[in-house]
């Protein structure tokens, strides 16, 4: 079979679904995938996949589909079990007409799902402009919550499961050369080459510690919605467990290439960092650039496979457009960086998170520098949620001298993997300033550190504004320690009393 090729006739199945719809309120509407046609009306959607065969894809056989239908069911309940309300055959009855489930002969499977507002879809708020910070911060929580729950499964990942993808996306790409040129393809497969040479070991170990799980597997914009408010994760992959029981990491790397590829580096900065803060999983860094690539290389060939089966020219244009601009992005995510260590240190409000924050995403290679925030890394070593506080006690010499040791140690994790880092702590102690400076030397990239000053006025204003943050500084502690003995200082100092932008603006043109 050649791929996009269909395989069996559908066109009684696609009629009955129309009319039925159209039963229903009198109107129709259907969205068409590569793989599926979804038919809409009134509250109901019925998911019909197509008889159809890829290389990555088949739902050739009436079987095939039903399976692939009953497994979409099953996994899709994980994350969205109001959306997902079972599958149904479409039966020839003995008259020959067609009905939805009952008795007759299943000549196609469904999955039904009940209907949401297409316009909550993530892709289509970021296309409007109306995709927010919190947004992002709130389905990053909702992906590590969903990992962390996410069954672990051995027996795939690692080393072998990514260079199969690896060299699964080359050979498909080579196979497509209307689209495709050779000279991209092969620079995209020797720098895979080499990156995977490079973290093999290191993908093979994740998978023994379990950090390969039966994970989303297509986790970009359009298949994250909000309802009641909350982002949802749906439409997972469902097809084959090799794609879809992957480390957690390629799993997020799917969100991180999508947000890259429309040109908001700031949300997939943030969707990392925020993602990182909630479950310390630093130690898969060295191979996210090599996830970033291979999701970008499989939205190349998937695009591509589309414009083979689209009988729209112009639509089929601009779907080898995007897959060739795919096929680029792969390409960049493996590009080398010398990644640097910033230092930002300051008293409680002086807005030095929100600065760290804002910096980040302009740092480095995509998706950004890291920020490592003290208040997050000392709750994480009690075992605390970020928004819960703290007793007093975890504020000792201590219990500081170990959150700041290990703000060394996963500042040079995150460097050797060779990424940017950004330190965010109070940093008052010489001795603490001049650790992170010795953790730049040791991991051999320039460091820069930068003191935020600020009226005392001000950092009680921006305390007193707080809600749901890791910091637990009062406007009670403010007052009673309003300024900090800070020794002799090295850093560079910066009056964070205008705008985050001009301060950050500042910073950035420092460094």
């Amino acid at each position: 079979m050649k791929p996009g090729e269909i395989t069996q006739d559908q066109d009684a199945a696609i009629a009955f679904l129309q009319a039925l719809a159209e039963r229903e309120d009198g109107e129709r509407e259907r969205v068409n995938t590569h793989a599926a046609m979804v038919f809409l009306a009134g509250d109901t959607a019925w998911k019909l996949k197509r008889a159809i065969w890829f290389p990555f894809l088949d739902f050739s056989t009436v079987e095939a589909r039903q399976t692939a239908c009953e497994a979409e069911v099953r996994l899709n309940r994980r994350t969205a079990p109001d959306i997902y309300l079972g599958c149904q055959p479409i039966v020839r009855q003995a008259d020959g007409a067609l009905a939805l489930g009952g008795e007759g002969e299943p000549i196609d499977w469904v999955v039904v799902m009940r209907r949401f507002d297409q316009e909550m879809l993530f892709d289509r708020l970021a296309e409007r402009g109306a995709l927010t910070a919190n947004h992002i911060t709130e389905l990053a929580d909702e992906i590590a919550e969903f990992h962390g729950m996410a069954e672990q499964r051995r027996d795939h990942g690692g080393a072998a499961a990514m260079r199969w993808v690896a060299e699964d996306n080359i050979a498909e790409l080579v196979a497509m050369p209307e689209t495709f040129g050779e000279t991209a393809v092969n620079a995209l497969k020797h720098l895979s080459d080499d990156t995977l040479a490079n973290c093999a070991g290191l993908l093979d170990e994740r998978r023994e510690a379990g950090f390969v799980r039966h994970c989303h597997g297509d986790l970009h914009l359009r298949n994250i919605f909000l309802w009641h408010g909350r982002p949802t994760l749906f439409d997972c992959l469902e097809f084959d467990e090799k794609l879809a029981c992957t480390d957690v990491l390629y799993d997020l790397a799917f969100l991180l290439m999508d947000l890259e590829h429309r040109g908001r580096r700031d949300f997939a900065n943030l969707a990392v960092n925020r993602y990182l803060q909630r479950t310390g999983d630093l130690g898969g860094l060295a191979a996210l650039p090599l996830f970033l690539s291979c999701r970008a290389a499989i939205r190349a060939k998937v695009e591509a496979s589309g414009a083979a089966v689209q009988r729209d020219e112009a639509e089929a244009d601009g779907m080898r457009a995007a897959a060739r601009d795919y096929l680029s992005l792969a390409t960049a995510f493996l590009a080398p960086n010398a990644p640097m260590l910033i230092g930002i240190g300051g008293e409680s409000g002086s807005g030095k998170s929100t600065i760290a924050g804002a910096a980040a995403p302009r740092l480095g290679g995509a998706p950004g520098a890291l920020v490592l925030r003290s208040d997050v890394t000392r709750k994480r070593l009690f075992g605390c949620r970020m928004e819960d506080p703290l007793p007093q006690e975890a504020y000792g010499k201590e219990a500081t001298e170990r959150t700041y040791g290990r703000l060394i140690e996963d500042a040079g994790t995150a460097l050797a993997a060779g990424m940017s880092v950004i330190v965010d702590a109070v940093h008052a102690d010489p001795a603490e300033r001049n650790a992170l400076e010795q953790a730049a030397r040791d991991a051999g990239a320039p460091f820069h550190g930068f003191w935020i000053d600020a009226p005392i006025e001000v950092r009680i204003e921006r305390v007193s504004g707080r809600r749901g943050d890791a910091s637990d500084a009062t406007v009670d502690f403010l007052r009673a320690h309003p300024t900090l003995e800070q020794g002799p200082m090295g850093w560079t100092r910066i009056d964070a009393s205008g705008t985050v932008d001009e301060v950050m603006e500042r910073l950035l043109h420092m460094v």
